[in-house]
């Protein structure tokens, strides 16, 4: 495929399936968000992106505003969601980078985020280019998305 092939692929809006992380000396597969993860990543036409994950069944605040969340309530709340937003280019017609704009992780922030992109009809995986530190082990990860509604 083309990159600008897959870009045109890739608009629209996708629904998180699953996103797995393997160690690469013992097979062990994680979830680092659950066993069903929620999560949206959506592409413009205009180059712009955002992508949404979040550990389903995390508690609610005891009281019901954000800004009355205690320390503990908040740190959770962080803990199982992932947000960030930026813009996107299709260097190469396996691989899509997120230029971060806005992210819940600061460090992320001004930086880029490389997928490498299959798609298989209605599903897309993207998959990081190498193995990272994950979790106390060196992992590959893969987040499977499935298209929302007509995708445009």
């Amino acid at each position: 495929m083309s990159p600008d092939e897959l870009r045109e692929s890739l608009i629209g809006g996708w629904r998180l399936v699953s996103y797995e992380a393997t160690d690469v000396g013992t097979g062990e597969v994680v979830e680092p968000f659950g066993p069903r993860p929620r999560g949206l990543i959506t592409y413009g036409r205009d180059g712009h992106m955002a992508a949404q994950i979040m550990r389903a069944g995390r508690p609610d605040f005891r009281h019901g505003r954000l800004e009355e969340g205690l320390p503990g309530e908040l740190a959770a709340a962080a803990a199982g969601y992932l947000a960030y937003a930026g813009t996107f280019e299709v260097p190469a017609g396996d691989t899509v980078v997120h230029r971060v704009e806005l992210s819940l992780f600061p460090n992320w922030v001004g930086g880029a985020q490389t997928r490498i992109a299959d798609l298989d009809g209605r599903m897309l995986r993207l998959s990081l280019p190498g193995p990272v530190r994950l979790w106390g082990a060196l992992r590959t990860g893969v987040l499977t998305w499935e298209r929302r509604g007509d995708g445009r």
